[in-house]
């Protein structure tokens, strides 16, 4: 028996751009800046291919893109959206193996070691999963193959968009060779720099340094680039743990004072956390608000309940008030402003269904009913609101009375 793992990195493409090119067709083909509008003080979350043509890149400020490519298609985002996505992906990750760690939405380490034999092999679930990502879930995926993290990591980035690339065993240390030092985890702009200086420019340049010189100038961190320069990686595929929180937020496509289209929006988040914490079969003990205000200042605030909860009515209703609480602010200071997102998240999480009394269980039955309903005919087939709410709402002039 072989000591040799088998790894793939597993990369979306572009994907908060691709999620928004899947759903609106029109924008397919065409440059996707998501992140905001471009006028905005943000920054870009995510810019399609056809947009990086123009040199628009992430984490760069919408105003920028903006001037770069200024007939491209400025999107705020809907990170609900794109989790839904991502939970999707992941799953068919999972199918092949137990052995997954997402390092983000987008991404993940798979160690199939264990299970290749079952699928034909590491290649053939890498093309699989290729495949089943396009037709399943209509999006597109990089795939690299390695007996390492590293190995396969870098390999995922190397042939953008659609890209499979395979490092034969044996062949790490002359694979990474030709690379530029930046492709290198832990070479980041200043250790490149200090490298350079030393007159090396590649990866097997740093791999054929002096290691005694490495340690000696750079100390354990100097130890640890030089054996990942020569391909080494123990790195574990540590499976994803359990989460700390459960939660989801929505920006505006335009900013918002409507009391209405905020809780509402509310709401809807709330159920979609409930949901999700009862899928996963846990319960929370602290719900959090954030909400983001024109021009760009972000609120929290947050709530520990005596008993942990995933009941969608509880979670909406200490949500709301931290909403109100939060927007008073402007009130006592005598201003407006204007909301762009609103998120609630629950942390404080403990395995295991509700127990309690009557109340409890009636709550927890009318809760597995709307899940089966919304399962089987979509989130907007139902819609909830108590006799309370109703009443609140007509007080407040939102809805008229028939």
């Amino acid at each position: 028996m072989t000591d040799r793992r088998t790894i793939l990195h597993c990369d979306l493409d572009a994907f908060y751009a691709s999620v928004e090119q899947r759903d609106h067709p029109e924008y397919r083909g065409k440059p996707v800046i998501v992140g905001g509008g471009p006028s905005e003080r943000g920054v870009v979350s995510a810019a399609s291919y056809e947009a990086r043509e123009f040199g628009v890149r992430s984490a760069m400020p919408l105003r920028t893109a903006g001037l770069l490519c200024p007939d491209g298609i400025f999107v705020p985002g809907d990170h609900e959206r794109y989790g839904e996505a991502s939970d999707q992906v992941m799953a068919l990750f999972a199918e092949r193996t137990p052995l997954v760690e997402p390092i983000s939405l987008d991404e993940a380490f798979l160690d199939v070691t264990a299970t290749e034999h079952l699928w034909d092999g590491a290649l053939a679930i890498a093309k699989a999963l290729k495949h089943d990502v396009r037709e399943r879930c209509g999006l597109v995926l990089s795939v690299g193959l390695a007996t390492n993290k590293l190995c396969a990591k870098v390999a995922s980035d190397l042939r953008k968009p659609d890209g499979l690339v395979v490092v034969p065993p044996g062949e790490e240390r002359a694979f990474l060779a030709p690379l530029p030092l930046e492709r290198l985890w832990g070479v980041g702009p200043k250790t490149r720099a200090t490298l350079e200086r030393w007159g090396l420019r590649t990866i097997g340049d740093l791999a054929a340094f002096d290691l005694a010189t490495c340690e000696a100038r750079l100390g354990e961190h100097g130890t640890a680039i030089h054996e990942r320069a020569r391909g080494i990686d123990e790195g574990p595929v540590v499976p994803e743990m359990a989460p700390k929180s459960v939660g989801h937020m929505h920006t505006f496509d335009t900013n918002t004072l409507d009391p209405l289209r905020i809780e509402g929006m509310l709401l809807r988040l709330s159920e979609g956390v409930g949901r999700r914490l009862r899928e996963q079969t846990l319960r929370g003990r602290t719900i959090s608000l954030a909400l983001r205000v024109a021009p760009f200042e972000t609120r929290s605030r947050q709530r520990t309940l005596a008993d942990p909860t995933n009941d969608d009515a509880t979670i909406f209703r200490v949500a709301r008030t931290l909403l109100r609480d939060a927007l008073a602010e402007d009130r006592e200071q005598g201003r407006t402003s204007p909301v762009r997102l609103v998120g609630v998240s629950v942390s404080g999480l403990i395995a295991g269904e509700q127990l309690g009394l009557f109340e409890g269980a009636r709550q927890s039955r009318l809760n597995a009913a709307l899940d089966a309903v919304r399962e089987r005919f979509g989130d907007e087939a139902l819609d909830r609101a108590s006799a309370q709410e109703v009443r609140e709402r007509r007080r407040f002039g939102w809805i008229r009375p028939r």
